[in-house]
């Protein structure tokens, strides 16, 4: 039985949403194709985004992984990277309920929505340029559609390039690093970008990032807010 996830806790899939079938990136149909036969009861679709369309935290991550987001059809949901966001937002107070590693578990997020620049599964979880750049009408439009929307958080340097593209600013104006911001505009309203390193299983184990580092980036979201 394919995973299912309930509309209340999920936007539906609209303009700012891939459709199910999305043809756009052909690699990425036929990874798709492949993950359906390797694992029969997943998702494998382009993964909506999670979380109230009155949010004004957008997390932007880079793409759902194999095993977690593809097969939960949840971002973040199922691996190691999902452990830790969650965790962290619930610290934060952008998260309520309990995160179980599947998309029935009960967990919602409050003033905050997560996606990705990429919204289908890419192998060995690397996204070509072409596939970012084709995917991320999806993210301008996720944007627009966030009428409260104040703060983006990109999660890695492909998720920071492909939310500045999105909003029109130059890499070279917007420099990524851990932990830094930027002030920038969309439609007429100003946004504040944060930056961290992505929480993938990879960058804690190597101590590229560390619990303390990636709450400390919230908390950072959490004064601009003034929550």
């Amino acid at each position: 039985m394919t995973f299912g996830v309930t509309a209340a806790r999920v936007v539906p899939v609209g303009p700012a949403e891939a459709p199910p079938d999305c043809p756009l990136c052909p690699r990425l149909v036929d990874f798709r194709a492949a993950c359906r036969v390797r694992d029969p009861e997943g998702y494998n679709a382009p993964v909506r985004s999670f979380g109230p369309a009155s949010a004004r935290l957008l997390v932007v991550g880079l793409a759902p992984g194999r095993d977690g987001a593809n097969h939960s059809g949840r971002p973040f949901t199922g691996d190691w990277a999902g452990d830790l966001l969650y965790e962290t937002l619930e610290l934060a107070g952008f998260a309520a309920g309990r995160y179980e590693e599947r998309p029935d578990d009960g967990l919602t997020l409050v003033d905050c929505m997560v996606t990705n620049a990429v919204r289908c599964v890419p192998p060995a979880n690397k996204p070509l340029p072409a596939e970012i750049a084709t995917c991320r009408s999806f993210l301008v439009q996720r944007m627009a559609e966030l009428p409260e929307l104040r703060a983006v958080l990109a999660l890695g340097r492909i998720a920071h390039e492909s939310t500045v593209r999105a909003l029109g600013a130059k890499l070279s104006a917007v420099p990524f690093g851990h932990r830094r911001s930027h002030d920038l505009a969309h439609g007429g309203r100003a946004l504040r970008l944060f930056d961290s390193y992505h929480c993938s299983r990879y960058n804690t184990n190597t101590g590229v990032l560390t619990t303390e580092m990636f709450r400390a980036v919230f908390a950072d979201v959490k004064d601009f807010l003034g929550q």
